[in-house]
């Protein structure tokens, strides 16, 4: 890995990420992808409970056959996210709700990674993943969603 990729364990980059979804509103339109800002914010929010342990999910078969080399892939520098990344069943949204309410839950448990010291994930397409994984792919995650509503 490259020595400036960014991690969300990192305390100056949750604050960076926390400030960019402070922006987002009602008014904000996805450049890709189907989600609402709603929508988004609640996956978000689900994807946390994932990786800090609170939600465990099955593993799907393809991932089982490419996904250490997709990780890997994805994590080997500070590139962004693919648009229309592919998601798990169980982190899609749909319906709709309080924004602010919805963004105040996600940057509470953004906020909980200072108080994390030894996560373990067994990701449904990626695999075991290791707590610096965790950091460095939920980074690229959120950032991938707030890029996504152009918030950069």
């Amino acid at each position: 890995m490259t020595g400036n990729v960014k991690t969300v364990l990192d305390k100056s980059t949750r604050e960076e990420l926390i400030n960019r979804i402070k922006t987002l509103n009602e008014n904000c339109t996805a450049r890709w992808g189907k989600m609402t800002v709603y929508q988004m914010t609640k996956h978000c929010s689900l994807w946390e409970d994932m990786a800090q342990g609170r939600k465990q999910y099955p593993r799907v078969f393809i991932g089982r056959i490419f996904g250490k080399v997709a990780l890997k892939s994805i994590l080997k520098d500070d590139s962004p996210l693919r648009r229309n990344t592919p998601s798990i069943p169980e982190l899609k949204v749909s319906g709709e709700g309080n924004i602010e309410a919805q963004k105040s839950e996600w940057i509470a448990k953004i906020e909980h990674y200072a108080q994390v010291s030894n996560l373990q994930l067994i990701h449904p397409f990626f695999g075991k993943m290791t707590t610096e994984q965790i950091g460095l792919m939920d980074y690229k995650h959120i950032d991938h969603h707030l890029r996504q509503f152009g918030v950069s």
